[in-house]
């Protein structure tokens, strides 16, 4: 239907700015049933859903099932995408919707080996430990938060998320995101040592 087009937006992606046109074009391909622009699509996501998710929680199996949980109704529901906000606002909307669903299902967290950042490969030893370290701490108080705060921490400083933007994802009142993440902030700082700023 567009030719050329996921050879473009993997181009485009690999300088990370694909613009919104190119994926709802995408969409718009998966709707009409090419696979490729699926694929297209599914590798650009993936790592950002892995690790939007891998915030949320901390269950390994649970991380990779609900990306595939995700983009299966992406396959799935394609056509019903409306161009009504960016198809990244949509893809993580119905991400949200499926983590929630796993987290309500999950029993007692099991410790994941991602960790938020990877570690760069010119860090020394001394570093990549003290990196781990900061990283697990984060995502322990991360996992005492409630998933609406969590989600709307993981948004604004793990996607950059405006939040207008985080609004539509979690269907909610803009003012509710923003009171959420203030809630999450002053929580963090309870948990964590020093400001939040120093980990966010």
């Amino acid at each position: 239907m567009f030719p050329g087009l996921a050879e473009k937006a993997r181009r485009v992606f690999s300088r990370n700015d694909c613009p919104d046109a190119v994926e709802a074009a995408l969409v718009a391909s998966v709707a009409a049933g090419d696979e490729t622009a699926f694929k297209t699509l599914y590798r650009m996501y993936h790592p950002r859903l892995s690790r939007f998710i891998g915030l949320m929680t901390r269950r390994s199996p649970v991380i990779e099932e609900a990306v595939n949980d995700t983009m299966l109704v992406v396959w799935r529901r394609s056509d019903t995408f409306n161009r009504q906000c960016k198809v990244s606002t949509w893809i993580f909307a119905i991400a949200y919707r499926t983590v929630l669903k796993a987290l309500r299902q999950q029993d007692e967290p099991v410790e994941s080996p991602r960790c938020v950042e990877p570690a760069l490969a010119s860090a020394g030893p001394e570093e990549q430990r003290s990196m781990r370290e900061t990283n697990a701490s984060l995502l322990r108080a991360l996992g005492c938060l409630s998933p609406e705060h969590r989600s709307a921490l993981v948004l604004t400083y793990f996607h950059d998320m405006p939040y207008a933007e985080i609004a539509r994802v979690v269907d909610c009142p803009e003012d509710t995101v923003k009171t959420r993440v203030f809630h999450g902030r002053r929580r963090l700082r309870e948990l964590l040592a020093g400001d939040v700023e120093d980990w966010l």
